[in-house]
């Protein structure tokens, strides 16, 4: 039955998306490296893992996979000695030493090596390892046997890595791409004791999620993707049926979850975001939602749209009851408990849409670069659209040791930045500073990033500013501010290119420590609210002060907003459960 589903979709692909996969890997061909025989791309990073500095241009292992693969799927005799070249090439780049601390796993770039890496990306795997297993299932039988065979060889040495690091299921895009390579793995390799650790990983990924009917990388535009991508593999290509079920009721939960949370008006995937590597939504993300809507619902144009060369032969299919979502808009509310994790054990997600904005926020948070803890869109102009994002910057880079926590009703929110002693600096757990740093600046920031002209922001009392976007306005007030041997704190709008920041500076001069285990508070509180065109912008507050909490208080609607708040720094768990 299975291969009738996996064959069935392949054919049904072959006849609908073959043609932009074609397309897609056309502009790949001048990108190939005839002497290394993989894919020349330029390089970006992320600032971790890479240790790599001022290189114009890498060899990337999984993007030169994805070219072999697609060269195959697309059946371009023309090139298949450069797919098989491609995937030699690859798969002599893992680790296949057994006694090694990275063995299974692949480096990101051609040019740097597993050793030096700072430090090696596990789930390289997890990635590289599905991409290998997909040209076993659907190529392997035209393979050359000894490559067939280095092949499958390698697929099981992922496997044996994926189980050994054994991710939890608050790991979501990892816990399901496991899943899939060791299950299927263990199903196409007649491997029981892969199969049964997918199965078993299946299970708890479901149980731990559906708990609260949510992933814990919650409303990720990024990873929500990936697990629609990876769930629908799952089904499309698994032999087991309860594995099958799992996950299409996983499917079912994360495709409501993003057509919840899509303006179709804005063309915006709302707020909050676990996790995000850009804040207004790529091109290619709308491109998949309209591909998964079989062109059905139309989110880009034909010039803009772009198909992803790993989406295809994946069965990605959105329910058609949930079209509506994506094409018409009044007012939404979406409240949301995560699972339970260590850290984050009570940790929710609030959403309000109109047809005019969306914002959003999670009750707590770290302030994490790939964070939008608290994120809005605004229609600001006749096609223009901004967004509005708070974040935390320690010389300029987004600071990991800044915690989030909010109170959200409607339109307003009160919030507040605390600071962990057992938080990262760039990065949430590969940087620690143990609550001491060095800066020569600090500031929180109230971002916002338009399609059009940038807003202007005005004050308008103490304390507060003033920006109108479009027919929304909003409202920003400061309502209470400390940091011990730190002072005078100030407001300044700095602009940079396309953004402009509402700034809180914290600290601006040369140089300085600052030890948070020291400080009696370092507590900063604000309001925020968003107003629409019949409505007048206002903020009623107060704030209480005792020996160890600030409480901050917002009239609202039917009860007020109240927000009480730790002075001290302490450690994530205690600021996130004080």
């Amino acid at each position: 039955m299975s291969n009738m589903i996996w064959s069935s979709v392949l054919q049904e692909e072959e006849t609908r998306w073959r043609p932009f996969l074609q397309e897609t890997l056309q502009q790949k061909h001048g990108d190939y490296n005839e002497l290394i025989m993989l894919l020349r791309t330029p390089f970006t990073s992320p600032g971790y893992h890479t240790t790599l500095r001022n290189v114009e241009y890498v060899h990337p292992i999984r993007e030169s996979l994805d070219y072999a693969l697609a060269i195959l799927d697309c059946d371009e005799e023309r090139y298949k000695g450069r797919a098989l070249d491609t995937l030699r090439t690859v798969l002599s780049l893992q680790d296949q030493e057994v006694d090694s601390p990275s063995f299974g796993i692949w480096s990101w770039y051609y040019d740097e090596p597993l050793d030096q890496m700072s430090p090696p990306d596990w789930n390289w795997a997890d990635f590289i390892g599905k991409r290998l297993l997909l040209v076993l299932i659907r190529h392997g039988s035209h393979l050359p046997a000894d490559l067939r065979q280095l092949t499958q060889q390698a697929i099981c040495n992922s496997c044996e890595a994926i189980i050994k690091r054994n991710v939890g299921p608050d790991y979501t895009n990892i816990a399901i791409m496991g899943a899939f390579v060791t299950l299927i793995a263990g199903e196409w390799l007649e491997h029981p004791e892969f199969l049964n650790y997918g199965l078993h990983r299946l299970r708890r990924l479901y149980d731990y999620s559906m708990q609260t009917g949510a992933f814990l990388e919650y409303n990720s535009p990024a990873y929500s993707t990936v697990a629609i991508l990876e769930l629908s593999a799952l089904a499309t290509y698994t032999h087991t049926e309860e594995a099958r079920q799992l996950a299409n009721e996983l499917l079912d939960a994360t495709w409501l979850m993003i057509a919840e949370h899509f303006h179709p008006l804005l063309k915006e995937w709302s707020g909050p975001h676990a996790r995000s590597y850009r804040t207004f939504l790529a091109p290619l993300h709308l491109s998949f939602l309209q591909m998964a809507c079989k062109g059905n619902v139309p989110f880009v144009n034909e010039e803009q749209f772009s198909y992803g060369s790993d989406w295809y032969g994946h069965g990605v299919v959105c329910p058609e009851r949930l079209y509506g979502l994506f094409t018409s808009i009044g007012v939404r509310e979406l409240r949301q408990d995560l699972p339970a994790y260590h850290e984050f054990r009570t940790r929710k997600a609030y959403t309000y849409m109109t047809p005019e904005y969306s914002l959003g926020s999670f009750n707590h948070n770290v302030m994490w670069k790939q964070c939008r803890n608290l994120l809005g869109y605004v229609q600001s102009a006749d096609q223009a659209y901004s967004y509005v994002h708070l974040r935390v910057f320690h010389d300029g880079y987004d600071f990991c040791s800044a915690v989030f926590t909010s109170e959200q009703k409607h339109d307003s929110v009160l919030y507040g930045i605390q600071f962990a002693l057992d938080g990262g600096d760039t990065h949430v757990n590969l940087d620690p500073i143990h609550g001491r740093m060095r800066a020569s600046d600090l500031r929180i920031r109230i971002e916002i990033g338009s399609t059009g002209e940038l807003p202007v922001w005005e004050k308008c009392g103490e304390d507060r500013f003033l920006t109108k976007l479009g027919e929304t306005r909003v409202l920003v007030q400061a309502l209470h501010g400390a940091m011990n041997g730190f002072g005078d704190f100030r407001w300044n709008i700095a602009q940079d290119g396309n953004t402009v920041g509402l700034d809180y500076i914290l600290y601006e001069g040369e140089p300085s420590e600052i030890d948070f285990h020291t400080m009696e508070e370092a507590l900063f509180m604000f309001a925020l609210k968003f107003s629409g065109p019949n409505e007048k912008p206002e903020l009623k507050t107060s704030v209480t002060l005792s020996d160890y909490t600030v409480q901050a208080l917002l009239e609202a609607p039917e009860q007020p907003i109240t927000l009480t708040l730790a002075k001290k720094p302490a450690d994530r768990a205690v600021l996130f459960h004080a």
